[in-house]
């Protein structure tokens, strides 16, 4: 399908070494990809206009890191740090899931993304149900990196299985999912305490035979490091590294609590680091160190992680607190606004391979269409500072995904909000009960 979207304002690089800055043009798609930037009113015949007058365009936002498999538990896990959190709520929860329930909670959790602008994710499942997952993110038509969370250790929630049985499962959802459409599989060993060696080992071997992305979490807790520490001698992201499981295709969640060296590794190997502030905050894991990574050349992505550590899946307000958090610490110009929205779409978009991030020729036309003139963001500041630090998810009006209408004036055409909700109800009654919690 061929349009344009006319009397926009738009908001991106002039060119991918340049600062963000905000000019009005026309964007011509034609068949899910931008073939130019007019001047505005440029007549061009056969192609339907789309008006977009006063509304800022922006490129679709990247969530690095989430787990959609979680949402139903959305405030049933506060006030708990890492380890406890895991296993005497969030573990027995995900054991509790079936098929329908893991698929109602990955459409609830995709709906709040789509409405608030998110137009690609990289998603950590559970042990069982990621078809569901799969299912729900192919409905409504976002980009998506998804993989079953990989553990063979044993569990207090018994959230665990032998470590053939985790990779055989694991390559039959990569032969099933992989490149259909928009989604992709993404190789998901939960993190060094649930995976032996020999697990990680030959994950990382599953993955690059197949050009996959592998996706873990490392270092967010001090808890965690210790018992990493006790298990394998060694600081986690250079024990995964010794195993070969760093480099441009691994994205490793968290981060914080790095070593010299460990940073020194993450920049070398250009290994993605997803930064999560709302779940780092809300945990109480503690600051990762994003303004000395990137300082080093560190490559730094966004997301919001799952809503039981959060507990909203909102990119708007990951990249208010990314911002903020580092200013009391390192200074008031220490993460500025366009270093986080880059984080937020032309960094994830690389690392996720997308083919979008900016609006330029060529680029996927994953668009946000956003109302500036509301009360809580009217002003007459840089647009980079008001998308960061003001606009929150009732800003935006449309999203396109590679050139099709996903949200149109606030609505989600896949389905029904209404429908939605009663599915979740029906499916967290059901978890409730198994997990007795």
């Amino acid at each position: 399908m061929n349009f344009i979207l006319r009397g926009g304002r738009l908001v991106t690089h002039s060119s991918p070494v340049e600062a963000y800055q905000g000019f009005d043009a026309d964007i011509h798609v034609i068949d899910g990809k931008i073939a130019g930037l007019l001047p505005p009113g440029t007549p061009l015949e056969n192609n339907q206009s789309v008006d977009v007058s006063g509304l800022w365009l922006v490129p679709g936002f990247v969530q690095s890191h989430t787990h959609l498999v979680q949402t139903l538990f959305r405030g049933m896990a506060d006030d708990l740090a890492l380890l406890d959190w895991l296993k005497t709520r969030i573990w027995p929860l995900e054991a509790a899931h079936d098929e329908e329930s893991t698929y109602w909670s990955a459409r609830l959790g995709l709906t709040e993304m789509l409405l608030g602008g998110t137009s690609a994710i990289l998603d950590m499942a559970s042990i069982r149900h990621t078809d569901a997952i799969f299912q729900a993110a192919e409905e409504c038509g976002i980009r998506a990196h998804i993989g079953k969370a990989m553990m063979d250790r044993e569990n207090e929630a018994g959230l665990s299985e032998p470590k053939d049985i985790s990779l055989h499962s694991a390559c039959e959802l990569r032969d099933r999912w992989h490149k259909k459409g928009r989604l992709r599989y993404a190789f998901a060993p939960r993190f060094v305490p649930s995976c032996t060696e020999g697990l990680l080992r030959e994950t990382v071997t599953e993955a690059r035979n197949a050009g996959c992305l592998i996706h873990s979490h490392a270092s967010e807790n001090l808890d965690e490091v210790a018992l990493v520490r006790s298990l394998t001698g060694m600081d986690n992201v250079a024990y995964l590294h010794s195993l070969g499981m760093t480099g441009k295709d691994v994205v490793l969640a968290h981060c914080i609590h790095l070593s010299p060296i460990e940073r020194k590794l993450l920049v070398e190997t250009q290994t993605a680091i997803a930064h999560c502030p709302g779940s780092n905050f809300k945990l109480a894991s503690g600051t990762a160190p994003i303004p000395e990574l990137l300082a080093d050349g560190a490559v730094v992505l966004i997301g919001a992680d799952g809503a039981p550590c959060n507990n909203r899946m909102d990119i708007f307000a990951e990249m208010r607190l990314a911002a903020l958090m580092q200013k009391p610490r390192l200074g008031a110009r220490s993460l500025c606004a366009e270093q986080v929205l880059d984080m937020a779409t032309r960094i994830g978009g690389d690392v996720l391979q997308t083919g979008a991030g900016d609006l330029i020729v060529g680029s996927a036309a994953d668009i946000v269409a956003i109302d500036p003139l509301q009360i809580h963001s009217f002003g007459g500041g840089p647009e980079a500072g008001c998308l960061v630090y003001s606009a929150t998810p009732s800003n935006v009006r449309h999203l396109w995904i590679g050139g099709d209408t996903i949200v149109q004036d606030g609505k989600l055409g896949a389905w029904s909000l209404a429908e939605t909700i009663s599915g979740c109800k029906n499916a967290l009654s059901r978890v409730r009960q198994r997990a007795k919690l």
